[in-house]
């Protein structure tokens, strides 16, 4: 039998220094973005990829240009990223 985890047991797994990095397309971000009342509009091509890193509960933490550039954030702010396909 599989165990079932929680979106807190999964976290407790890695955390709190385990991050993952995965390619995100702007549409996503684009869909998840709420402008506040000071908020510049993002003008991005929605088929554009990206790199998010996301703490082991799934909460994304930062968006790059680039899958480096993301792996070096993480690494910049001690963390342990691995990278998700």
């Amino acid at each position: 039998m599989t165990p079932i985890l929680t979106t807190e047991d999964f976290a407790a797994l890695g955390a709190p220094d385990l991050v993952y990095v995965r390619p995100v397309k702007a549409a996503e971000i684009l869909a998840t973005t709420t402008d506040g009342d000071n908020a510049m509009p993002l003008k991005l091509d929605p088929e554009r990829t990206f790199y998010a890193v996301h703490r082991a509960d799934g909460e994304r933490l930062a968006v790059l240009t680039d899958r480096n550039a993301a792996m070096a954030a993480a690494l910049a702010h001690e963390l342990a990223p691995v990278s998700v396909h």
